[in-house]
């Protein structure tokens, strides 16, 4: 297998051999989706993320890292997460379970990387598991076998949230006023979760012709702006969305805690916006939904959002529970527009359109020269031609 390198700059070079050496500087985050912000393409991505998820493996490999050190293990065996087979299948070398001590490394420092063992200016300062197609494949296989204990834990986790949010589920209690108007309007909600882009560029037409309510939750108010709109509700706990868009004229609401406690809800008035809180257990996207649901929207249209049980679980939280819940007191209103650019996705290549157009033309033309008035048109283009033909030959002949 060819394995792509960036090297520390901004080019990539290949390298025949995908066990040997890789340097680079080290940009360390506990965070991954913050850190993938920052990364630029040769640096060596040094993680804490357990069962390393889909979306955090697809934001890893559009940074382009050199490498990727993940003091914790990418595969715990809890249930069969895709993140390492992603960067493995993109070329991008993945160490595995290096410990704590990679994470006090220092930003920039030059690492040099062979197989399993981490080195900082000629000392080592960890040793790991590089993990190739064939270890992944035999973890996931073994997680597989112990899902049904993430079944159970996830149908108690859901009874859980039933029996605490019964109110709010059932009747509504606890939704804030907004001054956004939602009744009777469709509302396109954006997370940014799988094939998000792709989806929302195949909604566009649908955006244009029904003008729904746009609401971002957390960095799907990005999402919604790198296409050229502008948000009308950003909904999160306000952690993974920019400045710009929180002050882009979007009314905010804060996810709080149930106690009240809201940590995104500082960072929102140190910008000069008003925000409304809304207290709930659970996800933003939940609340998102259970927002447009209360205010009377007509349709609901959700993108990115998580829907399946590894979905759930890549998450890593209990609170996932409330989504499906969620999607149960929605019911009718809610269309999951994930995957919808892969439904259409062209098959058919620019080469095959070609033939094709070439052979509708020959079928035309044959048809044509199988009658009277057919063949006296080719004669008179025949004869066309050659006229043409003689006035370049006198053109250029001299």
């Amino acid at each position: 297998m060819k394995l792509i390198l960036a090297r520390s700059g901004a080019h990539a070079e290949e390298r025949a051999d995908p066990d040997g050496p890789v340097t680079g500087p080290a940009r360390v985050g506990t965070r991954t989706k913050e850190l993938t912000s920052r990364l630029e393409p040769g640096d060596i991505a040094v993680i804490d993320h357990a069962d390393l998820d889909r979306v955090a493996g697809d934001a890893l490999v559009a940074a382009r890292p050199a490498a990727v050190l993940n003091a914790a293990a990418s595969i715990t065996g809890r249930y069969p997460n895709t993140g390492p087979g992603i960067l493995l299948e993109a070329g991008i070398p993945l160490v595995d379970d290096l410990g704590p001590a990679v994470m006090a490394l220092a930003e920039r420092t030059p690492l040099e990387i062979v197989g399993g063992q981490v080195s900082a200016r000629g000392e080592v300062v960890a040793k790991g598991t590089r993990q190739t197609p064939s270890s992944v494949a035999d973890a996931l296989a073994a997680a597989r076998e112990g899902l049904s204990v993430e079944i159970e834990r996830f149908a108690e986790n859901t009874l859980t949230y039933l029996r605490r949010e019964r109110d709010l589920l059932l009747d509504g209690v606890g939704v804030p006023d907004i001054r956004t108007n939602v009744a009777g309007r469709h509302v396109l909600i954006v997370v940014r979760g799988y094939h998000y882009r792709e989806d929302l560029a195949m909604l566009r037409s649908y955006i244009k012709e029904n003008r729904p309510v746009l609401i971002g939750v957390d960095g799907g108010a990005d999402a919604i702006l790198d296409e050229g709109w502008k948000p009308d509700l950003i909904v999160g706990d306000m952690d993974s969305v920019s400045d710009a868009a929180l002050a882009g004229g979007a009314e905010i609401v804060v996810h709080a805690y149930r106690d009240g406690k809201a940590p995104g809800l500082e960072r929102v008035r140190s910008l000069g916006v008003d925000p409304v809180v809304f207290p709930a257990t659970g996800t933003s996207e939940d609340i998102a939904m259970l927002l447009a649901d209360d205010k009377g929207a007509e349709l609901i249209v959700a993108v990115g959002t998580h829907a399946t049980l590894v979905e759930f679980l890549d998450k890593g939280r209990s609170g996932m529970a409330s989504t499906f819940l969620t999607r149960l007191r929605v019911g009718g209103k809610l269309i999951d527009a994930k995957g919808v650019s892969r439904l259409y996705r062209t098959r058919i290549s620019n080469t095959q359109l070609t033939l094709l157009s070439l052979a509708g033309v020959s079928a035309v033309g044959a048809a044509l020269g199988a009658t009277s008035a057919g063949q006296t048109f080719f004669g008179l283009l025949g004869a066309r031609f050659d006229d043409l033909w003689s006035f370049m030959g006198r053109l250029f002949g001299g």
